[in-house]
């Protein structure tokens, strides 16, 4: 897995936090954690953000699981353009158009009950609680969590996957972070120009897919056909 992929995911996580201020910063203000305590404050947040982490994990896993499996089917090239393409498209194309397939439709009862579940948790202020909440956090319905599900499915590896979502998970907890600290001082004027980076870099992290699957042999950027198709363990006979 390049570097360049890593700083991608690093990168669309930071950017996308900026989403997440607007879509999520309700939940975390009303995080259970001891306001008088700041040392236990910071680790129940960083209890939020582990849950949270775990989950885009968990769904990397998934995600590099099938990718792997059209890797070996030698659908890689294809792959890895297809997802570039699909994330460039979720910029340009208006949101309605996203709105009729919307992924959270068919799991619209589970989504619920992962609410109410979130709700109960908010009553406690345990870590586990805070973790539980963060963890069920991450299944909530993001466009931009499904953007980097995308990225993670291009990498063709399990590992890779996992490794894929658990940074772009690390890249939203700054800004995220910030906001039982900061969020008064995160006006909406400041949140729209914050949010107007978010397309851009969906749409740079979609041409870097689409390079790798063209095969341009560019260091860093496009791998040659070979170096596609190097297998970790050799093959004897």
């Amino acid at each position: 897995m390049s570097i360049d992929i890593l700083i991608a995911a690093l990168v669309l996580g930071m950017v996308s936090s900026l989403h997440c201020v607007a879509m999520c910063g309700p939940i975390v203000l009303m995080l259970p954690v001891a306001r008088n305590n700041p040392e236990r404050k910071a680790l129940q947040i960083i209890s939020y953000h582990l849950g949270r982490i775990t989950t885009y994990t968990f769904l990397g896993f998934i995600f590099g699981f099938f990718g792997r499996a059209l890797s070996v089917a030698g659908m890689q090239q294809y792959l890895s353009i297809t997802a570039g393409m699909v994330m460039i498209l979720m910029v340009l194309l208006p949101k309605k158009t996203f709105q009729k397939y919307s992924l959270s439709t068919p799991a619209f009862r589970l989504i619920g009950r992962v609410k109410s579940a979130m709700a109960s948790h908010l009553k406690k202020q345990s870590f586990f609680s805070l973790y539980s909440i963060g963890l069920l956090n991450g299944f909530l319905p993001c466009a931009m969590v499904y953007g980097a599900l995308f990225g993670a499915l291009s990498t063709q590896n399990v590992l890779s996957g996992m490794v894929f979502m658990a940074v772009f998970g690390l890249g939203t907890v700054p800004l995220m972070s910030m906001v039982n600290y900061l969020y008064r001082y995160i006006t909406m004027p400041i949140r729209n120009r914050l949010q107007k980076l978010i397309p851009y870099t969906m749409i740079v992290m979609g041409m870097l897919l689409i390079l790798r699957g063209l095969v341009l042999d560019i260091d860093h950027v496009s791998p040659s056909v070979m170096s596609l198709f190097i297998k970790a363990e050799p093959n004897c006979g």
